[in-house]
């Protein structure tokens, strides 16, 4: 079994316990250099499952991370204490102590949203105002979601679920809550039974819960932490004035690629990152959306190339299973932020943004091609294959921007690729 550690105080609740997670910021926070004040509460997003198995180990689990030449295993610590997420009076309890410093949020972007109130951020409204009550003063919100200018994402949201509750709760919150921007990644597929086989193999215990992740890892963040926080500079974090070139470089070359290689790969029948970039219509998409991208992404700061040599070799790592029908869910949502972005800057530049369109096209390609997915849409999604041909890319499209997808040329863009991409031999 794995060995019991010293348990750190809880300073931190956080908000999604889920596989990435656990690969990243707890384990930032054990490799903190002050990690032995910092323990963590990690409360469940969807499902209860997670939190109950972790529970189970007294919050521990083995972090393997997996290079294309072996694997090396760590048992995390950090996190103190595994909660269902739908007991939002421990959550409050804990975010009203005013030891607790930060909340950290893992919610994936569509949560954002989500105005219902049993909704993770409906459920940290109900915390922030036990916190108030209990006057334990000012703590920071970190969003650690593949969204652009998170932070201030995240303020806008708490803060209109809050002037919907109280009036006074939203302006002590705008007074008294930081919302930090990150820019986060490490690539972490979801954990299967042979992971489990392989830990109580190499590692001589059982652990239920372990997490398969790569070597690289990378954490930039923006922001105040009025309450303190725990070194994660130690670590490798980054903590910068102006997040936002670090957040595009993400978003577009890593997500924006994961995206392509998900959605062109699943139509075109592979079932991995690594399976789809040995495509060469897959690896040729990648490049060419890269070569857009990086036309607005200036600055020698960033490293671009450099960058993307790292994701090529990353990508290639077969080693890690990273499943495309999980980069694949939420797509409205993501595309929003890893295709339209770039496609708006290269028309506005006189371009047509082909790379960024066929991101676009898979995607639709691949809604098209199969009715098990997942999105905040997917109903809307459904209603169009009613339709035929441009009408039905056009009706698509509008889902993501309704401007574009009024653009005649837009559509009759989107709609050519769509179909080379279902179409085209796949030679791997």
């Amino acid at each position: 079994m794995l060995r019991p550690i010293v348990k750190p105080p809880i300073r931190i609740v956080h908000l999604g316990l889920g596989a990435f997670h656990r690969s990243h910021q707890a384990w930032y926070t054990q490799h903190a250099g002050d990690s032995a004040e910092w323990g963590i509460a990690a409360f469940t997003g969807r499902r209860p499952d997670a939190a109950a198995v972790l529970a189970e180990q007294d919050g521990l689990f083995t972090v393997v991370e997996r290079s294309g030449t072996g694997d090396s295993f760590e048992v995390i610590g950090s996190i103190v204490e595994a909660v269902d997420g739908s007991d939002v009076g421990r959550l409050a309890e804990l975010v009203a102590a005013p030891s607790t410093a930060v909340i950290t949020l893992t919610i994936t972007e569509a949560a954002y949203a989500a105005a219902a109130g049993d909704s993770p951020l409906a459920r940290l409204v109900t915390a922030l105002a036990a916190r108030r009550e209990a006057g334990a003063g000012p703590i920071a919100v970190v969003s650690c979601d593949n969204l652009a200018d998170n932070g201030n994402v995240a303020r806008q949201a708490v803060g209109a679920l809050a002037r919907a509750k109280d009036a006074d709760l939203a302006a002590w919150i705008e007074s008294k809550v930081s919302f930090v921007s990150t820019s986060v990644d490490r690539i972490t597929p979801r954990t299967t039974g042979d992971d489990v086989a392989v830990v109580a193999e190499d590692c001589g215990y059982r652990d239920a819960a372990p997490v398969v992740t790569e070597p690289f890892h990378n954490w930039i963040l923006s922001g105040d932490f009025p309450a303190g926080r725990p070194r994660w500079e130690d670590a490798g974090a980054v903590f910068v004035k102006d997040i936002e070139p670090y957040e595009n470089r993400k978003l577009w070359l890593l997500n924006g690629a994961h995206s392509i290689l998900a959605y062109a790969g699943l139509v075109r029948g592979h079932s991995t990152v690594a399976e789809a970039l040995s495509d060469p219509l897959c690896r040729d998409a990648v490049e060419a959306f890269w070569d857009e991208a990086a036309r607005h992404l200036p600055g020698d700061a960033l490293g671009i190339p450099q960058y993307l040599q790292a994701l090529v070799e990353r990508f290639g790592n077969a080693r890690i299973a990273h499943h495309l029908t999980q980069i694949g869910m939420d797509g409205t949502t993501k595309l929003r932020m890893r295709a339209l972005p770039v496609l708006t800057a290269e028309r506005a530049a006189g371009r047509p943004g082909d790379g960024a369109a066929r991101m676009i096209a898979a995607w639709i390609a691949y809604v098209s091609s199969t009715a098990d997915f997942q999105d905040p849409l997917s109903a809307d999604i459904q209603a169009t294959k009613t339709l035929d041909g441009e009408h039905r890319t056009a009706a698509l499209l509008a889902l993501l921007s309704p401007e574009l997808g009024k653009d005649p040329a837009v559509v009759a863009q989107i709609h050519r690729l769509q179909g080379y991409i279902a179409t085209a031999p796949t030679h791997v």
